[in-house]
């Protein structure tokens, strides 16, 4: 699982750096949350990610400087914050998207049908699993 894991965040982060967009992993999770939910807080952006609500704050605010992310007042509640994805960040998650599955096109192009088959039950088994424990849905 290890070894699997570190195969996916390489993947990842080479399509990061393929997109040219100079985020960090986490910076990418809450982009994708952001496109993921309806409303967004930075508070959400903490608990997602398990840190401070500073750091969340931090994390949220370079991507609002950097174009990824609008930053706006709640109409019910101006003391909260709602985040969403920008045009730009949409841009960046597609293309992040693109790479990752043109990666992996190319290494199950390397693997027979039955374990291809056998590789996708179990991944769908892993993902259902998943979800209670981390709270991840679509990730791009």
């Amino acid at each position: 699982m290890i070894a699997a894991a570190r195969v996916f965040a390489a993947i990842t982060a080479e399509s990061i750096a393929q997109a040219g967009a100079g985020v960090t992993l986490p910076q990418l999770r809450v982009l994708v949350l952001a496109a993921d939910r309806d409303r967004l807080s930075a508070t959400d952006v903490a608990h997602a990610l398990a840190v401070h609500l500073s750091t969340a704050s931090r994390i949220c605010d370079k991507l609002v400087q950097a174009g990824y992310l609008n930053r706006r007042d709640r109409p019910e509640d101006r003391r909260q914050l709602e985040l969403t994805v920008t045009e730009r960040g949409t841009g960046l998650l597609a293309a992040v998207t693109d790479h990752r599955r043109a990666v992996f096109e190319r290494i199950l192009g390397g693997m027979g049908p039955d374990e291809r088959a056998a590789l996708t039950d179990a991944l769908d088994t892993f993902v259902a699993a998943s979800v209670p424990q981390v709270g991840v849905r679509d990730l791009p």
